[in-house]
This record gives C-alpha cells, sequence and structure tokens, in this order.
C-alpha cells in the first residue's frame, strides 16, 4: 500500500504546483491590466494605421513603454510611466513623402496608495510631462508639454474596468509651430481567465482643442502570460477601427500587438 500511497501524494503535490503556478501567471496578467500596479514591466507595442489623406498614407508606431513602480514610504508608491514612440510613416500629410525615427515622449508619474479603499477602487495621480525628443518635424510638434494624469480602477473576479486620463497644453518650443491643448481618454475593461489570457476592449480617444478634432480608436484585443523558464512574457495581438479621425487622420481598420517583459519582486 505504501507505495500507492507515495504515488497518490506525488500526484497531488504535483497538482497543488501547477494550480500555484497557474494561479501566480493569472495574477501577472492581472497586474498588467493596471496602470499603477506595483510591478516593473517594459511592454513593446505596435500599431500600424493607414489611409492617411488623399495619397492613403500610412504609420507604423513600436511604442517602448517602461513602467517602473517607485515605494516612497509604507503607504505611497510613485508610478513611472514612459511612451518612446519610434515611427515609421509615408504620405500621412499629402505628399510628403516617408520619415523614420524617434516621435515625442510622453512622461507620466502617478502618485498612487499601495492598497485599494474600502470600496476596492484603485487610483493615482500626478505630473504628465511631454517632451519634443522628435527627430524629424513631421514626427513630432516641437512642444514642450505638461499638465495633470489621472487613473482610477477596479478589479474584481477577474474584471478590470477603469478610466485613464490627461491633458497636455504646450508651454515652450517652437513658436512657428500649432500649439497644443489635449486631452487623452482610456475608458477600458478587460477579463482575465484563471489560465493568464486577458481580453481588453477600450478607446484611446485624443480631443485638439486647437483643431477641435477628435480621434476615437476601439481597441480589441487579446494577451496571453506565458514563462520561459523563470521570466513571464505576455504576448498581445488585436484590431482596432478608427471611430473618428481628423480630415487627414487614420481611417478604417488598424492592427496592434505587444509583447511584454515582466520583472515582478
Amino acid at each position: 500500500m505504501k507505495p500507492t500511497v507515495t504515488l497518490t501524494a506525488a500526484v497531488a503535490s504535483l497538482t497543488t504546483v501547477a494550480s500555484g503556478a497557474l494561479a501566480e501567471d493569472a495574477d501577472l496578467a492581472k497586474q498588467l491590466s493596471n496602470p499603477v500596479a506595483s510591478l516593473i514591466s517594459v511592454p513593446f507595442q505596435f500599431n500600424y494605421d493607414g489611409g492617411y489623406g488623399p495619397f492613403d498614407g500610412q504609420k507604423s508606431v513600436l511604442n517602448i513603454q517602461p513602467v517602473i513602480p517607485i515605494s516612497i514610504n509604507d503607504d505611497w508608491n510613485v508610478i513611472s510611466r514612459t511612451i518612446l514612440p519610434v515611427v515609421w510613416q509615408d504620405d500621412i500629410a499629402g505628399e510628403s513623402g516617408s520619415q523614420f525615427g524617434l516621435g515625442d515622449v510622453l512622461q507620466s508619474f502617478f502618485f498612487s496608495p499601495k492598497q485599494p479603499t474600502a470600496g476596492g477602487l484603485i487610483w493615482g495621480a500626478g505630473p504628465a510631462f511631454l517632451f519634443p525628443t522628435a527627430t524629424e518635424p513631421l514626427l513630432g510638434g516641437e512642444k514642450f508639454g505638461l499638465g495633470p494624469t489621472v487613473v482610477l480602477l477596479k478589479q474584481d473576479h477577474g474584471f478590470t474596468y477603469g478610466a485613464l486620463a490627461n491633458h497636455i497644453w504646450s508651454v515652450a518650443g517652437d513658436s512657428d509651430r500649432d500649439d497644443i491643448s489635449s486631452t487623452f481618454l482610456q475608458p477600458f475593461v478587460s477579463y482575465t481567465t484563471p489560465d493568464a489570457w486577458t481580453f481588453t476592449l477600450n478607446t484611446e480617444s485624443t480631443y485638439d482643442w486647437k483643431g477641435d478634432e477628435w480621434s476615437v480608436p476601439i481597441n480589441l484585443s487579446v494577451a496571453k502570460l506565458v514563462k520561459f523558464g523563470k521570466q513571464p512574457v505576455s504576448f498581445q495581438l488585436g484590431a482596432r477601427y478608427w471611430a473618428a479621425a481628423p480630415d487627414n487622420g487614420p481611417e478604417g481598420w488598424g492592427v496592434r500587438a505587444g509583447v511584454t517583459l515582466l520583472f515582478p519582486e
């Protein structure tokens, strides 16, 4: 009887370990849906859109978006979120030819409590800065900007729902370029399964107060968290539809794909 008992115990132990690993993966995937999670991550997000202007221009953007939480005391974190775009585009402003290089960098800092509120709300707020790092005039606004940013969300039974917003005003830069006054709104909802699949629906709407124009892409994506050895990696694939865009903006459908490296403590 002892070998049978030993084998049964071994199977039970392996099942427990596997269940624990799945739960850990699902928890990491769920943290990725939280913009102010206390988790170091480095997403590489690729976007492709077409239909710009009369010459059917196209644009590809690789956003490198490191997220670094910084503990400032027992109760508060500062979450550093950076968006560094690497852009290739062709004829997006009429017969404007092709450009390749860096776009303008957006740097945000969220002061966020380490624990949710009594009602389960997770939030963060702080400043956002726009740096004129574009390597070509058509890749950026050539303006330095700043403004407030805020995020509010709740996570419950695998669901994450909330919104992130910011507003940027230009305060310095090339006087020959248009001033910037832009509001960004990102309502989102996602669901993470027990085996670390995440399904996300959001919009990344921008309102240009100077041009009185909306840009509204609706994004639907699916992501899966896996591990290579001990290194967790999330793979994402999705599509988006431009519900509204400026007169010379993108039209129809676009593509999104991404890889995120995670570095849990």
